[in-house]
């Protein structure tokens, strides 16, 4: 069965000191490496997203006339409004710079309509319109993904289930996802989510342990 990895949201903004950081975000960085790493062993293709929001992104709450951290309405969508993040050419954007972003073979971005969120690495939130993920997965013949990033009860979460809705299995790399946690225990909450919808859930260690790779 054919792999690829997928890198969730690895960006400045939401790593230590950014403008919507994850609590120890920076950790999932050198677990990602190693997932690299270990790929580029095995022939197993990377991918990674990138929120890539315009200015204008009506999921900011400055944007909106609301405030951080609240939910209100979007387009007809539930949506919580975030601080201004991951702005498009802005250094918030940019990967971290400790990750490998030699190791990436294809990036993908969303985000980018100032109307509607996008989650996913595969559609916005609405499903009005899809990234090209799929796609390129597609024509690798991938059937498998292995995720892991930032963040678990958001953007990985969302990503995982649009995932096997398409019909890919999905292995969710624990150790290297950290969550927003609005609520205390919401990224338990989406992992056990995401458990009930069919992926299976490993740490880095387990799931290279099959790749003949040492880490």
């Amino acid at each position: 069965m054919n792999s690829a990895l997928l890198l969730i949201d690895l960006q400045n903004d939401f790593c230590h000191g950014g403008a919507l950081a994850v609590a120890e975000g920076d950790e999932t960085i050198n677990v990602a490496n190693l997932a690299i790493a270990a790929c580029r062993h095995a022939n197993i293709p990377v991918a990674a997203s990138q929120d890539w929001h315009p200015a204008d992104h009506r999921s900011f709450a400055i944007n909106s006339s609301a405030e951080v951290g609240t939910v209100g309405e979007l387009e007809g969508l539930p949506q919580v409004w975030w601080p201004v993040h991951c702005v498009q050419n802005q250094p918030g954007a940019d990967f971290h710079p400790s990750l490998n972003t030699a190791g990436l073979d294809y990036i993908v971005h969303k985000g980018k309509d100032s109307s509607v969120d996008s989650y996913s690495a595969f559609f916005d939130n609405g499903k009005r319109a899809a990234t090209p993920l799929h796609d390129w997965l597609q024509n690798k013949q991938v059937e498998h993904l292995v995720v892991m990033g930032l963040a678990t009860d958001y953007c990985v979460k969302f990503s995982v289930l649009d995932a096997l809705e398409l019909g890919y299995e999905v292995t969710l790399i624990s150790d290297g996802c950290r969550g927003v946690n609005l609520d205390a225990d919401d990224s338990k909450k989406a992992v056990e989510q995401m458990q009930l919808a069919g992926a299976k859930v490993q740490s880095l260690a387990q799931w290279v342990s099959n790749l003949d790779f040492t880490l």
